[in-house]
């Protein structure tokens, strides 16, 4: 029998965010599920009952009823003492579960029998696990409304101007920690018009902030900043002195402070104190994302926007739910790539299959078993090593495209030469006059293709794309061949067919060649250090 996905209506004080939109429902049924909203779930989100009634959910007028009548739960916020009370014993429960924070939650849930799959404790360094990934997603939203909520503080325009009025500078807008969220709010403030400083302690994003429109700034102390999982790590004194140093710098420059930095399973570290603040200019704002972990601010209140020493602190705890729709509908979508991986029947039955490494790490609690902290991962498998054969010298690298090893050996390319010339002899002697006038054009560009194009180092082109230009520098020398006037006592003209033909190959070609180096030119300036 086919299982109800339930979704309720989240209760946490300000959170507008629904589990499920009705676009997803529709995609629901299709693997077989029934699913119900609990009545007014959606409101907040811009998503009405009617609608979800449209794409066939049940919809179900208490939370009570709902709970009851739910095999399996998806929510947005940490369930309630009174929430998990109406959880069904052995059901299941899916959304943002804090293990690590919420020990006496987790026994409760253990009580109810329940299995529990936390998304917070996805493995993010799958690439597979990417599309179930809501911490990301839901960090997208808040980077990006982190900017919108800088802007409105903000007494000033973003983008510079010069009016009749007079000269408008751009904002300077730094922020800390180039992360998921960092790098949304990266973006938005570039798009704005805003100068925008970056720094992160993994310097291996600095490339990323570039690209975006930023300018990273490298706190003066060598320091490896990554920890596991794609996270940053919790830096040694010596590099948190540096850093603060150029914080301090930084905050006497800019006119917006956009911190981002969490540490997993740590409160949030404290990057900007109350003298860097004291420092800064008056009316400039600091949005500090990591108010809910205690902020990154000495003076941020959580959920509170308060004004220190003439700057504004804004400590909103809730930056995804005040884009409600658009943060909905990604995590309905990343709850329902889950859904997928449970379902791979498309019965309606799910299958928690602990064997799985993503599934493993999202489970939490298995039917009253509490299984968090998950082991560590796998080693990829990898045949049993035979004894290493004796060193041998690497082959030389080609200069093209070719084969790089060793030159032809003499007899090889002795036979080559051999049959190329009796071709090229039965073909002179026995072919048309007119055959073997195109013929020689079409050996001939087919060469000079060849030395052009083929033997540039691939550094300047994709390989496909050295293939393509290749054939189109053959097709445009023999155009201009066929189009060129003969020469004194040269092969006739070739009548307008061939004529026009010619001229078109020239054009397409040249569109080709042309398009294609400076399509190549983007791909590689995105990469370009």
């Amino acid at each position: 029998m086919p299982l109800t996905i339930g979704v309720p209506k989240e209760i946490a004080a300000g959170e507008k965010r629904v589990a499920t939109v009705p676009e997803v429902v529709e995609k629901l049924i299709k693997l077989g599920f029934a699913v119900a909203v609990e009545a007014g779930a959606g409101d907040a989100a811009n998503c009405s009952d009617e609608t979800y009634r449209t794409a066939g959910a049940r919809i179900i007028d208490t939370a009570a009823r709902l709970w009851a009548e739910s095999d399996i739960v998806f929510k947005v916020g940490v369930p309630t003492t009174e929430e998990v009370g109406l959880l069904r014993d052995g059901g299941t429960l899916i959304g943002f579960i804090w293990p690590a924070q919420n020990p006496e939650l987790m026994k409760q849930l253990a009580a109810k029998r329940a299995t529990v799959l936390a998304i917070v404790s996805l493995p993010r360094t799958l690439s597979r696990a990417q599309k179930m990934d809501a911490l990301t997603s839901q960090a997208g939203v808040a980077g990006y409304r982190a900017v919108i909520e800088a802007a409105n503080a903000f007494g000033r325009f973003f983008n510079g101007q010069i009016t009749a009025a007079g000269k408008v500078p751009p904002a300077k807008v730094f922020i800390a920690g180039a992360g998921v969220a960092g790098l949304a709010a990266i973006g938005t403030a570039a798009g704005l018009g805003a100068l925008v400083r970056a720094n992160d302690t993994r310097a291996e994003v600095a490339d990323q902030v570039v690209s975006l429109g930023g300018e990273f700034v490298k706190v003066d102390y060598e320091e490896e900043g990554s920890g596991g999982g794609g996270y940053a790590k919790v830096m040694s004194e010596g590099f948190q002195q540096a850093q603060r140093e150029m914080y301090a710098k930084q905050a006497r420059e800019v006119d917006i402070i956009i911190t981002t930095a969490l540490i997993p399973g740590k409160p949030a570290p404290r990057l900007i104190t109350a003298e860097m603040v004291k420092s800064m200019k008056p009316g400039s704002v600091i949005v500090d994302m990591a108010a809910e972990r205690g902020g990154n601010c000495e003076l941020t209140e959580p959920g509170q926007v308060v004004v220190r020493h003439g700057v504004t602190i804004v400590g909103y705890t809730d930056l995804a739910s005040r884009l409600a729709k658009q943060s909905s509908t990604l995590y309905s979508t990343n709850l329902f790539r889950l859904t997928e991986e449970l379902c791979k029947t498309k019965d309606g039955n799910i299958d928690v299959n602990m064997e799985d490494e993503a599934i493993r790490g999202l489970t939490v609690i298995k039917n009253g078993e509490i299984t968090w902290p998950p082991p560590d991962p796998k080693p990829s498998a990898t045949p049993p090593t035979a004894a290493k054969p004796a060193a041998v010298p690497a082959a030389k690298k080609g200069h093209g495209h070719g084969g790089g090893g060793e030159p032809m050996p003499a007899q090889k390319l002795a036979i080559m030469f051999g049959v190329a010339a009796a071709l090229f002899w039965f073909v002179g002697a026995h072919a048309p006059g007119a055959f073997l006038a195109h013929f020689t054009v079409f050996v001939l560009a087919c060469f000079v293709g060849y030395m052009v194009v083929w033997n540039v180092t691939p550094a300047l082109h994709t390989p496909l794309m050295s293939v393509t230009n290749a054939i189109s520098s053959i097709i445009a020398i023999g155009a201009l061949v066929q189009i060129a006037p003969p020469l004194a006592g040269g092969a006739p003209p070739p009548n307008e067919w061939i004529r026009w033909l010619a001229v078109g190959g020239i054009v397409l070609t040249a569109v080709n060649m042309f398009g294609g180096f400076a399509v190549t030119q983007r791909m590689l300036a995105m990469f370009r250090k």
